[in-house]
């Protein structure tokens, strides 16, 4: 631990009303094998304050002086590429090592040093990030916003331990043990579950609703911010007894015992909440033993597997991707009281199966008390006389069926916007489809041929002899490449009461459900706008939170006239702040509506209007036609797409496999 005099930062022990978020952070510094701490929270729940300042409690590491990869001297890496070492050490304090939301693979994992190998002509590997969180902290603020192959990258080195780096012609495996600690608010989106599921632990923090512990937190903070220096001593005996309790819980952590009876336990608990597969497990056994050492106990009781699961499996229960992660504390202390003690005979227990109380009887008494009492699905308060389901009432809500795969819809042409899977783009990851020239001091991976070729014309003009070539920056050329982006995916819903029966409203949004978990796999933002009565209103900003527009739409209620045009109006106005703000995201605006315009006078002509005026200003758009199959149909949603030069779809075209659909996106003169 660092002296309080040599301190800066906001005291560990000084935070106030966080006490799982201490607990998991502890716990991963005890034993890093647990996999990392994912900490999900609003803004302004001290987070990153906490993360930091577990630094401070971190025990000083001996290394190798000289040695890039922190090794240890008493336990050397034979992987180290700069082995072997000599038994001189020196002591350093723990490093915090951020990285940054737009960090390159390169930076992550380190590459070729390309001035070495372009002048010298030798392969030399350049550490990177990896490389510097050995044996220290790696904080990920908002990994939510990180690339997913990079997130994927950073787990992969905290599960086992090292860094493999195989491209450009450097093949390098080094150490990289590390905490790895993750911050999200999940308002900008989630992680996807296979992401989730790769982190050891997770928190969830939300403000306190206590006064007396908000004003403790205001104390707190002002106390630190009128006089640093003074709070920060005055918090030193308390940091200085967590420190040491840190250093004799990882001593203690080999001789921890795990029995076979709290394994049983354990299984026994991550099979009850349905997880899949068994990182579950492992993880809850590892996080039950460091919190063994944490307790000073070498024996993993009960207490330490009630608190590993509340930290283990709250994010592993989702059984679908806008399932809110969570635990519910009842079903917990159920599956713990049922796992332990073990079962007795059952030929003992007059109430088992076979006896006069038996658990056949009652079963079949719970089946046949689940039994729906109205089998048909229609609401009877909104059925017509002769059985026919009615028209949805004004501000009715009707919920939405189990989503399906719907088609791609992408926005035609190359953009540069964020990496995602949706539309083709100029990224920083994809193939490689060309080269340009390097611009300043921008970042970016070179393209090593077309360096060499930019270069080699030179060779003679610059006096070039023995090995290596001359090379200067202005030689430099970068890799251009073609990947897939993420666009502003903006749902513009009618929902006025034109748009039918309460089951058609249920397949529609079914169907609008369907294109957000589409959004959500392909890491798009999405957003909200609805139309009913006489007004539109923006239900939902753009947002990378995929789940919230699906609360946002479940919870949509329908019925009255139809603006039509003023919902067109709202879109466009969305979009126009939505490219001030970020100029890289194309939009793809998505019209689900029976194409009825019914508010106000000449309603239909202004809609077309709005929508000429949109097609004007380039804005790629799907029709999605809700207007019933059976009947007169009119066909005015056909008109409109038509208007807005859009692809115009069915609601039954929306579910139909892999074909994909490209939405031409107008140039704009």
């Amino acid at each position: 631990m660092r002296p309080a005099s040599a301190s800066t930062g906001f005291p560990f022990t000084a935070v106030v009303g966080m006490e799982d978020l201490q607990l998991a952070l502890i716990l991963a510094a005890i034993s890093p094998a647990i996999g990392g701490v994912l900490i999900r929270g609003e803004k302004g729940t001290a987070k990153s304050t906490a993360v930091r300042a577990l630094t401070e409690l971190l025990p000083p590491v001996d290394v190798v002086p000289g040695c890039r990869f922190s090794c240890d001297p008493d336990r050397p890496d034979a992987d180290c590429p700069d082995g072997p070492h000599s038994d001189v050490r020196s002591v350093r304090a723990a490093r915090l090592v951020e990285l940054p939301v737009g960090a390159t693979e390169d930076r992550v994992l380190g590459s070729l040093h390309l001035e070495k190998a372009l002048a010298e002509g030798i392969t030399a590997y350049e550490p990177g990030l990896l490389a510097a969180a050995h044996r220290g902290l790696l904080y990920v603020d908002e990994v939510n916003l990180l690339h997913d192959h990079l997130v994927d990258v950073l787990l992969d080195a905290a599960a086992m331990g090292r860094a493999s780096v195989e491209r450009d012609g450097v093949s390098v495996t080094h150490p990289a043990r590390f905490v790895l600690v993750g911050t999200m608010n999940p308002e900008e989106g989630e992680l996807r579950p296979q992401l989730l599921d790769r982190f050891g632990l997770t928190v969830d923090v939300v403000a306190s609703r206590d006064p007396a512990v908000r004003v403790e937190v205001m104390r707190a903070r002002l106390g630190y911010e009128a006089d640093p220096v003074g709070f920060i001593t005055r918090y030193d005996g308390q940091q200085r007894e967590l420190a040491e309790r840190i250093v004799k819980a990882r001593d203690l952590l080999t001789e921890v015992i795990l029995t076979d009876a709290a394994l049983r336990q354990i299984a026994e608990i991550c099979a009850s909440f349905d997880v899949d597969g068994m990182r579950a497990d492992l993880v809850t056994a590892r996080t039950a033993v460091a919190h063994a050492a944490w307790s000073g106990r070498t024996v993993v009781e009960v207490d330490d597997v009630r608190a590993a699961a509340k930290l283990a499996l709250p994010h592993r229960k989702r059984r679908n991707p806008f399932d809110a992660p969570g635990l519910d504390d009842q079903q917990l202390e159920e599956a713990i009281n049922n796992s332990t003690p073990p079962p007795e005979d059952p030929d003992d227990d007059p109430d088992g199966p076979g006896g006069p109380g038996g658990g056949v009887d009652r079963a079949k008494a719970e089946e046949d008390s689940s039994v729906d009492p109205n089998p048909s699905g229609t609401d009877p308060e909104n059925t017509e006389a002769d059985g026919r389901p009615g028209t949805a009432p004004v501000g009715d809500v009707v919920g939405s069926s189990a989503p399906y795969k719907a088609r791609l819809l992408s926005v035609q042409g190359a953009g540069a916007g964020v990496a995602g899977r949706r539309s083709r783009a100029i990224t920083e990851v994809g193939r490689v489809v060309g080269d340009r020239a390097l611009v300043g001091r921008e970042a970016g991976r070179p393209h090593l041929l077309a360096t060499l070729r930019s270069a080699a014309p030179h060779q003679q003009v610059r006096g070039r002899t023995g090995p290596g070539l001359a090379v200067r920056p202005s030689d430099v050329r970068l890799a251009v490449r073609e990947g897939r982006e993420g666009n502003l995916v903006l749902f513009c819903v009618d929902a006025s009461g034109s748009m039918g029966t309460k089951k058609r409203m249920g397949e529609i949004k079914t169907a609008i459900v369907s294109l957000l978990l589409d959004a959500y796999q392909r890491r798009d933002t999405v957003g909200l706008v609805t139309f009913a009565g006489a007004t539109a209103t923006v239900a939902l900003p753009p947002t990378g939170s995929v789940e919230t527009a699906v609360r946002r739409l479940e919870s949509l209620p329908t019925g009255g006239r139809t603006p039509l045009a003023e919902g067109l109006l709202q879109a466009a106005e969305v979009l126009r702040i939505a490219a001030i703000r970020d100029p890289r995201r194309r939009p793809l605006l998505v019209l689900v509506t029976d194409g009825r315009a019914t508010h106000g006078d000449n309603a239909f002509a202004r809609a077309r209007q709005s929508a000429g005026w949109l097609a004007q200003h380039g804005i790629a758009t799907v029709v999605v036609d809700c207007e019933p199959r059976r009947g007169v149909r009119l066909g005015l949603a056909a008109e409109l797409a038509a208007d807005l030069g859009a692809e115009y779809l069915d609601l039954g075209d929306v579910a139909a496999g892999n074909l994909v659909r490209t939405v031409t996106e107008r140039k704009v003169a």
